[in-house]
């Protein structure tokens, strides 16, 4: 049996605390990476599952936390069919992208 491999998306970042880099680069891999560029592409205003729908957005946002990325979480009330409460995710941390790399990966 031959074992597939699968292409990775992954990219380098570099965090801040002020001006100086904290730590050495981290890599970032597959859908962790994905939300990573949606957070940095929205800004301020942030994501939602709503308006950056992916299935697991709660644990992306969990697996950035564990790389030492600061993402804030602001709980939002919705009314409609269904009303409740949903998440708004903000980046905090000051970080620079220093690799965006496609490659194959086992």
């Amino acid at each position: 049996m031959t074992r597939k491999t699968k292409a990775q998306v992954f990219g380098r970042i570099q965090l801040y605390d002020g001006d100086a880099p904290k730590g050495p680069p981290i890599t970032i891999v597959g859908r962790e990476w994905w939300a990573l560029q949606q957070l940095i592409e929205a800004g301020d205003r942030g994501c939602t599952p709503i308006d950056n729908p992916a299935p697991r957005w709660a644990h992306y946002v969990w697996l950035l936390r564990g790389n030492g990325i600061d993402v804030e979480t602001i709980h939002e009330s919705h009314g409609g069919q269904f009303p409740g409460t949903h998440a708004r995710y903000t980046l905090k941390s000051r970080l620079s992208i220093v690799g965006d790399v496609e490659g194959v990966a086992a």
